[in-house]
């Protein structure tokens, strides 16, 4: 760069341009290797976690948003000396990539692979500090070879079983996702044709052994809403089981119902059992057979948030048996019922109808009675007193306080609620006939899935020998690299004669494999670990570097995963824990839910809603550091927001004036007799003052920012301090000591947002001054000095009868008194005063702001 002598003429510098700096500076970054991590260096370890991508093809911009400000929190932290260790990697099996496969009739793997190149490019194209030597890619054998390892730990140690379950079943594609089942009439999303369920044996992790530690946080920070949505699915409740003996032409057989509210038993005037319950088929009437199997069809094809629905009219069929009423001996009438479901509680209720509005809603339509056991001590008192106590209630009465009796309890009536709750539940288990008890939501994890493109679950069925693990010598079990979908949905592996026919490891018996595979959460439920040693081929994980490096001290990634991924990973680390892998509790110390970009029509970003946008463009357009701020500056980053392009422009147009800032100090503006001097009329050693001050402050609020990841209120700041600067710029302070401080300074605080322009300005930087070339993200993040932040004067608003006309300077620890003689002595305020005398003088919040109250005329 040359200058002139002259500083009223302008210095001619390069336009910035971040196409020719930020791919030299990529370059360079990877040539250095300056982020690969040393996992052994004992420098204080900052390991920071990005939810790895799903390698759909194309990155768009809401994975920039999640990607872009976590790099700039490794950056922060590096400047902090800290060793940080930044993964990537990728989620490679999956639905989308066999849907694909079958469409496009090629092998998932190809697909996934390909889409996996080209997102290696463009996550590179962000100037990110992944350290690509620790890269995973679950598709991988090297990878899901350990996938069949853990499976087999947890079948020896009881935490894996095989049971039946139902599934969505299509008669040509077979079983199906959730998400494949189209529409009210339940259609299969490939073929069009009537999807229908199908019990079949699948494959469970014994998660619901770790329900109650589960609700312990203690150990990780969730976000509020995060721990709420796992409380709440993991949903532990406390009650009394009820043994309700059924009776039917003398015999009967024994029901189990859990209840929260042992309290309401003398209410119960029939029971209900979910259609999935097994003692519907058993226990229905010969002559009510046919009207049960069609209704429990029909139940069959809803989903549990369809027979949830309290719109919905209640439906169900009575069974023609009755059950005994334990605490009052009354036969009661048994239904089947879709507002009950089979996996909560024991998939049968006895139904209160006062004291519950779902059974309240089934009893009137079917004509049942309603009696209300329990009433608050006022309206017991006052239905007592009247004699209506007995009479018909107009809607259930579920309140729940310290201040409700029972009422129509036999020997328990008068008591409270409470009180005669827990007298009952003692009764019933002096007979045998209930206990105290604790359920829960949660249930065990099916990680069974009946596709190809997964890790095959490592089992063999022999005739002789029943269920066979795969020996761990013959893992990993591959998928086999030729797959025939024969234009359907169906598993092709069981098709596969090769991939099934084998010899039983026990007695060379023939055998087969099992097909199914493993949902792909198994893959996400450990994959940390394996960053930190991915070529380990003897086991999973290094024990050392996982002791070292773990708990993940921060992971970054949306709230969409709260109950599956968030908790699959927490159930997967305390199982591990127990084989004596690892001697932690919890997977990552604190977890943040960055906020979720959508697409300019306000919905979720979807190819097939063609509502995304492509970074790419952006990035030719106004490189990838303009990109990256503009997506720190759009909001906080936990709350996200639909995408607009509008601003993209104006941080492109500051990042320039940073780039002329720090590379020609001395500009004026011609034409402008303003330009070149100290602003406010300040000497030029108030001006230096203030230049360190506002420099300092914004270093202070910037810290606090980053470390707290409000990014968008930390580039405002960085302007702020650029508007400062660019007030200065010209000035005789310009180019000075603590305007080059202040430049420094600016620089190293944009750095992990903006790597590539700060980078290429610090080189050029420490070129001028004839010194040797080092990274700016590997100096030091400067320090505050606190004596240049501390306040020597204050801004004072004045108003005058509540509006404000003036503001006045005074020194910083002024009294009230030199408050007040300072704003009746500002020129401006004698001048609107015309020489009248204020009523009152009142100076608010400490000094903070002055009113006159004066008097008109």
């Amino acid at each position: 760069m040359t200058q002139t002598e002259d500083p009223k003429e302008r210095t001619r510098i390069e336009r910035y341009d971040a196409a020719a700096i930020e791919p030299r500076w990529q370059a360079r970054w990877d040539e250095l290797g300056l982020y690969k991590t040393d996992l052994t260096d004992t420098r204080k370890r900052y390991y920071l976690l990005t939810m790895y991508p799903y390698p759909s093809g194309d990155l768009h911009i809401g994975h920039w948003y999640i990607k872009t400000p976590t790099d700039a929190i490794a950056r922060f932290h590096r400047m902090h000396g800290e060793n940080v260790f930044l993964p990537i990697g990728f989620d490679a099996f999956g639905l989308p990539a066999e849907n694909a496969a079958i469409k496009n009739k090629i092998n998932p793997r190809d697909w996934t692979m390909k889409n996996i190149e080209n997102m290696r490019r463009q996550l590179r194209s962000m100037g990110a500090t992944f350290d690509w030597d620790s890269e995973v890619v679950t598709a991988d054998p090297d990878y899901y070879k350990w996938n069949q390892w853990f499976f087999l730990q947890f079948y020896k140690a009881g935490l894996a079983y095989r049971t039946k379950s139902a599934v969505d079943w299509c008669p040509n594609d077979g079983t199906l996702a959730r998400e494949q089942v189209e529409g009210t009439e339940r259609r299969c999303w490939r073929c069009g044709a009537k999807v229908e369920k199908r019990d079949l044996d699948q494959w469970y992790l014994r998660v619901t052994k770790y329900a109650d530690e589960l609700l312990d946080f203690s150990e990780i920070r969730f976000p509020d809403p995060i721990r709420i949505q796992q409380t709440n699915w993991i949903g532990r409740s406390e009650g009394a089981e009820v043994v309700f003996e059924v009776a039917r032409d003398g015999g009967g057989e024994d029901i189990r119902v859990f209840t929260t509210r042992p309290d309401t038993l003398f209410g119960a005037t029939f029971m209900v059992l979910a259609p999935e319950h097994p003692l519907v088929g058993s226990l229905t009437a010969p002559e009510r057979k046919a009207e049960v199997e069609a209704y429990v069809a029909r139940a069959q094809e809803q989903t549990e948030i369809e027979r949830m629905s309290t719109d919905r009219e209640k439906t169900g069929v009575a069974i023609g048996a009755d059950a005994i009423n334990p605490v009052n001996g009354e036969r009661i009438p048994i239904f089947v019922a879709d507002y009950v479901l089979g996996g909560y509680g024991t998939g049968a209720i006895m139904a209160v109808p006062a004291h519950d509005e779902r059974d309240f809603a089934f009893a009137k339509r079917f004509g049942l009675p309603i009696r209300q056991v329990v009433a608050s001590a006022a309206a017991s008192a006052a239905g007592a007193a009247s004699g209506t106590a007995g009479e018909p209630i107009e809607a259930a009465y579920v309140a729940h306080s310290d201040g409700e009796v029972l009422v129509n309890s036999g020997e328990y009536s008068g008591l409270p609620a409470d009180e005669g709750g827990r007298r009952i539940v003692a009764w019933l288990a002096e007979r045998g006939k209930g206990k105290k008890a604790v359920t829960y939501r949660l249930r065990d994890w099916l990680i069974s899935r009946q596709r190809y493109w997964g890790t095959p679950i490592p089992i063999i069925y022999c005739d002789v020998h029943g269920v066979v693990p795969v020996p761990e010598e013959d893992l990993p079990v591959r998928l086999p690299d030729t797959v025939d979908y024969a234009g359907s949905g169906v598993n092709p592996l069981t098709r596969d004669e090769a991939f099934l026919n084998v010899t039983c490891p026990i007695g060379g018996e023939p055998a087969r494999r099992e097909t199914d595979t493993m949902d792909t959460f198994m893959d996400s439920s450990w994959y940390w670990y394996r960053y930190l040693s991915p070529d380990k081929p003897d086991g999973p994980i290094d024990l050392d570097l996982t002791e070292g490096w773990t708990p993940v001290e921060q992971y970054t990634g949306g709230a969409e995963h709260a109950v599956m991924h968030l908790l699959y990973a927490r159930e997967f680390t305390k199982m591990i824990r127990d084989l004596g892998m690892i001697q932690q509790n919890e997977p990552w110390r604190r977890v943040f839910n960055q906020g979720q970009i959508l697409g300019m029509d306000g919905e979720r970003m979807s190819k097939s809603r063609g509502n995304t946008q492509d970074p790419d463009e952006l990035v030719s357009k106004y490189g990838a550091d303009t990109v990256r701020l503009f997506l720190m500056f759009m909001g906080p980053w936990d709350q996200g927001g639909p995408w607009s392009p509008t601003g993209i422009g104006g941080v492109h147009r500051f990042l320039s004036r940073v780039w002329a800032l720090a590379l020609d100090p001395h500009f004026r503006e011609p034409g402008d007799p303003s330009s070149g001097t100290l602003p406010d009329g300040q000497d030029e050693g108030t001006a230096r003052a203030a230049l360190r001050a506002a420099a300092h402050k914004t270093l202070r609020d910037v810290t606090v920012d980053y470390e707290h990841f409000h990014f968008n209120t930390m580039v405002a700041k960085l302007m702020e301090l650029t508007n400062t600067l660019f007030r200065y710029r010209g000035s005789p302070i310009a180019g000075g000591s603590e305007w080059d401080e202040a430049v420094g300074m600016l620089l190293q605080m944009l750095a992990p947002a903006a790597p590539h322009i700060t980078e290429e300005l610090w080189a050029r930087r420490l070129a001028a001054r004839g010194e040797e070339w080092s990274s700016i993200h590997a100096s030091r993040w400067p320090e505050v000095d606190q004596s240049a932040v501390v306040e020597s004067t204050r801004e004072i608003p004045v108003q005058i009868n509540g509006k404000v006309r003036d503001r006045v300077t005074v020194p910083a620890d002024a009294s009230a008194a030199a408050v007040q003689t300072a704003v009746l002595a500002s020129p401006r305020i004698k001048e609107l005063l015309a020489g009248r005398t204020p009523d009152r003088v009142i100076q608010a919040g400490g000094g903070k702001l002055v009113n006159l109250v004066v008097r008109d005329g």
